[in-house]
């Protein structure tokens, strides 16, 4: 194929892929023809800093005001300074075939205008499985640092794939598609490829608008391609719109036409600018490591998610009891307020699981220590929570800053850390001193595995005076009072780098810690937004090994494979509307990204809610799979007792709710842990062929069973949602909507959240209580969905709770439901001793259509059943062992 090195095999690209590729290699000069680029197809030649034309011309680059964009006096819009076409940068030469798929050496045919530029580079593809494609841009002569993420390890080539690769010579580029129908995903020849030390950067084209990843930002669902620069680089920032937030996730899924879908990841920890210009096309652009790229084929939303999960690792379980309600504020000041807090949520008849302390129990806001006058029962407090009920009862905050300033020999942790060499070091070798809330501080240098035994001692040392049930790690980004270090950085290129991304504070160090200080596997500048994923890594590897049993672990700061070992909330969120309304997508994304157990401050944490707001954030929070209210010092109460009588009772009846969907809830977290699989998920995931889902952010799906529509705005008692084709039943069984996939108004009155299940799936429910120690004991129920032909299957994953490696050593018991033909079953997958005891007490199938004559369970007659003809529900109650099969049916 003329213009390409050895053309993988593959069918004939579409027509407009053929042409990119053709492209004759271009003069470094521009002629006019090649400057005539659509002001939304144009791509910066000027990334690091304004050109005048002068300096772009001499770049070999097209200079044409425009409007606004980066040019003077920009803002978003087409570059001023932008790339010809067929920009000349890298040569691609001897492709050869490899047992895992390709490779072949670039070679910089055109000086570049970077600082440390690289000049020969060696292109890895490798067809690992059929619908997944890695390929790596290295530098061959020159060991870089590459992201300590533990991925699939693949020997040889799949023998058939989704996907055909094509690579373009000169200029290099690389194609990727779809082998049925041609569709391209990937085309990176659209832009010229740079590779210095410093600054590495690639485009390409995109096959639609419609864009979902990339995080964490405060942002819809969608992501807006009209000239939007998303910023990567972990940051102690409260959730605003356009900045830097806690976590990184370099991936990316996108949507084509038809309901196909792909993603890209792109495994780099540094910092960088991903840049989505109107075309549509996106631009990643790192200041080191190297390009590691995985594409995934799907060819659906769902398989997309679970091949990057494949790569990244699947979610761990959490324990049965960090599914209930958690509650927390900055202000419970001592061991007196704290109980009286349990106290008052029993007596208002509020589920509680867990009680959270903030900063407040520590001495002088130390890691490890609590207040021995204001705390001075702590240990006892936390036993006494344990024996009540709460189920298991509490979790302290701890954050890695480690106080500096006490005399030698009064503080452990910092002392025993000091000996072990396990803090973060500056230039002259010394701990780098921050100042966090303690005051001076040392930073625990996490990818020293000397630092994961520390830790560990820490975290047994404590829990022998305090038998604490899980960790919340905050501030981990991690986050620091003064920039740099209190001795200020050095004046480096890690600290400078030729190029900044858009990071909030406009320098590296802003918020945080020297870029150059040094940790055990590199530079900070290297592993900074990995801080937080090595502490959860650490700190869920200390609890398994101190308590024996499945870990609970909540980080702010995360990056991509978090999932594996803790969950997340999603930081210091403001208590108003906007802020409700960003929650939904910001749960949903973090469930693309393989980190399932997420949810927002229920209520807001900055500022003072209203009770409006609260009730309707607690529905809300009541669907987020990590349910917590946590209040900032010094704002109004928002514990669900502070409020009015008729708003107590609606957050009950949410708190209730949710209590009685654990079942449900816990299975789909088995299906994530198990099989990669989403807990909370975007419409458009159940239904990528209708184009009408992909931008709905205003509800969520639980499992492909459950579609809430909360009301995310004031004053209303009316909500729309949009419900895709079929049959969809209220919860309550006292409504049924039949869609052919369009939006409808709903009733909401404020003691309501709109919740519908799906004809087709089978739910199981559980008796509320007021802990999941207690729910656990009672009754269960199922909710039966029927299709119009009568079908429905659902299943429930069940074991003690809180073991280790229930799943995988066989100790749990799975039950798949069906119902057809006039009949609900069950049929045992596995049987564990878990189950003992609990009863199917109600089945409640909606969707009967005529009335039935007569119902059976196991052959006996059922004689009081009930049935509604207005609303097609057929109640059944019954004394069913649930270890037991069973077979119910009606006639």
């Amino acid at each position: 194929m003329p213009g390409t090195a050895g053309a993988m095999p593959g069918p004939p690209l579409a027509a407009a892929a053929l042409l990119a590729l053709l492209v004759p290699a271009a003069a470094r000069s521009p002629g006019a023809a090649g400057c005539e680029v659509p002001p939304g197809g144009r791509f910066d030649c000027g990334p690091e800093r304004l050109l005048s034309r002068a300096g772009c011309e001499a770049r070999g680059c097209c200079y044409e005001p425009a409007g606004p964009g980066p040019g003077p006096g920009s803002g978003p819009g087409p570059p001023w300074c932008f790339f010809p076409r067929g920009y000349r940068s890298y040569r691609a030469e001897n492709l050869t075939a490899t047992a895992s798929g390709y490779t072949a050496g670039l070679r910089r045919v055109a000086a570049s205008f970077l600082p440390g530029e690289v000049g020969s580079l060696r292109l890895d593809v490798a067809m690992e499985t059929p619908a997944r494609l890695r390929f790596t841009l290295r530098d061959p002569a020159r060991q870089r640092y590459e992201v300590p993420l533990a991925t699939p390890r693949v020997s040889g080539r799949a023998a058939s794939t989704l996907y055909g690769v094509q690579v373009n010579q000169d200029p290099f580029g690389l194609v990727v598609y779809r082998q049925r129908g041609g569709q391209v995903l990937l085309n990176t020849t659209v832009a010229p490829l740079f590779f210095a030390d410093q600054f590495l950067q690639i485009s390409t084209s995109l096959p639609s608008h419609f864009i979902s990843g990339l995080g964490e930002h405060l942002t819809p669902l969608v992501l807006d391609t009209a000239w939007t620069r998303v910023t990567l680089w972990n940051r102690d920032m409260a959730p605003v719109p356009q900045v830097n937030l806690y976590g990184s996730h370099p991936f990316y899924l996108g949507m084509e036409d038809g309901g196909s879908a792909h993603g890209v990841f792109l495994l780099n920890s540094n910092a960088m600018d991903v840049l989505l210009q109107p075309s549509p096309a996106l631009t990643w652009r790192t200041t080191g490591g190297i390009l590691d790229f995985y594409v995934f084929l799907g060819p659906d939303p769902k398989s997309v998610v679970r091949q990057y999960l494949d790569v990244i690792g699947f979610p761990f379980m959490p324990p049965y009891w960090g599914l209930g309600f958690h509650l927390c504020r900055w202000g419970y000041s001592s061991t007196d307020i704290t109980r009286q807090v349990v106290a008052n949520m029993t007596a208002a008849r509020f589920p509680l699981d867990v009680q959270w302390n903030d900063l407040d129990y520590m001495d002088a806001k130390r890691d490890f220590t609590f207040n021995e006058k204001s705390f001075k029962d702590y240990p006892e407090m936390v036993r006494d929570f344990h024996r009540s009920g709460l189920s298991p009862g509490f979790v302290p905050r701890q954050d890695p800053g480690i106080s500096s300033s006490g005399p030698p020999g009064t503080y452990k942790p910092y002392d025993e850390g000091l000996k072990r060499g396990v803090f973060i070091r500056n230039a002259t070798g010394q701990p780098l001193i921050g100042k966090v809330w303690p005051g001076p501080t040392a930073f625990p240098d996490f990818t020293n595995p000397e630092t994961h035994e520390w830790w560990h001692d820490m975290v047994k040392d404590f829990h022998d005076q305090v038998p604490f049930d899980g960790m919340w790690i905050d501030m981990n980004e991690p986050s620091n009072f003064v920039e740099g270090s209190q001795d200020g950085c050095p004046n480096n290129s890690l600290e400078q780098p030729p190029y900044v991304p858009g990071v909030f504070g406009g320098r590296l160090r802003a918020g945080t810690i020297c870029a150059s200080s040094q940790q055990y596997l590199s530079s900070h500048y290297n592993l900074h937004s990995l801080y937080g994923l090595t502490e959860a890594i650490a700190s869920h590897d200390a609890l398994l090994r101190v308590r024996g049993k499945r870990p609970f672990v909540i980080s702010r700061s995360t990056f991509a494979g978090h999932g594996r070992y803790a969950g997340h909330w999603t930081g210091d969120v403001s208590s108003d509307w906007e802020q409700l309304y960003y929650s939904v997508p910001e749960v949903l994304l973090f469930n693309l990204f393989g980190v399932p157990l997420v949810g927002a401050d229920i209520c807001g944490f900055v500022g003072d809610t209203s009770e409006e707001l609260c009730v309707r954030w607690t529905q809300l929070g009541a669907f987020y799979p990590f349910m917590r209210n946590h209040n900032d010092h010094g704002t109004r109460p928002q514990e669900p007792y502070a409020f009015n009588p008729a708003a107590q009772a609606a957050m009950r009846n949410a708190l209730r709710l949710r209590y009685s969907l654990l079942p449900f809830l816990y299975t789909l977290f088995h299906r994530a842990h198990s099989a990669g699989e989403t807990v909370a998920r975007p419409l458009f995931l159940e239904f990528p062929k209708d184009p009408n889902t992909w931008a709905v952010d205003r509800q969520l799906m639980w499992g492909g069973g459950l579609l809430i529509t909360p009301v995310l705005e004031a004053g209303k008692t009316k909500v729309s949602g949009y419900f895709p084709a079929g049959t969809w039943y209220s919860l309550a069984g006292d409504s049924t909507i039949h869609s052919k996939g369009q939006w409808i108004l709903l009733p909401a009155p404020l003691d309501t959240i709109n919740v519908h299940v799906r004809a087709g799936h089978i739910l199981p429910l559980q008796e509320p209580a007021f802990s999941t120690a207690e729910s656990r004991k009672k009754g269960m129920a199922l909710v039966v969905a029927l299709t119009p032909d009568g079908f429905a299957r659902g299943d429930l994953f069940w074991d003690d709770g809180e073991s280790w490696q229930t799943f995988e050593k066989g100790d749990y018991t799975e039950i798949l439901f069906l119902a057809t033909h006039g009949a609900v079953l069950s049929q045992l997958l596995r049987v564990g001793a878990h189950l003992d005891g609990v009863l199917l007490e109600a089945v409640t199938v909606l969707g009967v259509t005529s009335p039935p004559r007569q119902v059976l369970a196991n052959g006996a007659l059922v004689g009081d059943f009930s049935y509604r003809s207005d609303t097609q529900v057929l109640r059944v109650p019954v004394s069913l062992p649930m270890w037991e099969q069973f077979v119910i049916t009606w006639s």
